[in-house]
């Protein structure tokens, strides 16, 4: 198991930006594709973006694309999530996951490894 914690989450005016962090232990970081989803209250939680092991690819959900930059730094065992221009419609929880395979993974089933989330609120 990874281990995960997820960090950098607050209140926002519509429009700003946030980096969220997400810090993992535990099992070896190097061989996960990692992964941030998030969950506004009563929707599901939904992926918005996620890398592979070597961060030579990259996902991201359509409603994000050119607003959300996901990377990683495999030697602080750290992701990261870049977000600009944020909008009402980004306000949730979000959570870091981690797959226990080196390729991207698209949705929740294929994530082993979950953090506990944190919020994003985003005022208009």
């Amino acid at each position: 198991q990874v281990q995960l914690v997820e960090s950098g989450g607050g209140l926002v005016q519509a429009g700003g930006s946030l980096r969220l962090s997400c810090l993992a232990s535990g099992r070896t970081f190097r061989s996960n594709a990692m992964g941030w989803f998030r969950q506004a209250p009563g929707t599901e939680r939904t992926i918005v973006a996620a890398i592979s092991w070597t961060g030579g690819s990259t996902y991201y959900t359509d409603s994000v694309k050119g607003r959300v930059a996901i990377s990683r730094d495999n030697a602080k065992n750290t992701v990261y999530l870049q977000m600009h221009s944020l909008n009402p419609e980004d306000t949730a929880v979000y959570y870091c996951a981690a797959r226990h395979k080196p390729v991207l993974g698209y949705t929740k089933a294929e994530y082993a490894s979950w953090g506990q989330g944190t919020q994003v609120t985003v005022s208009s």
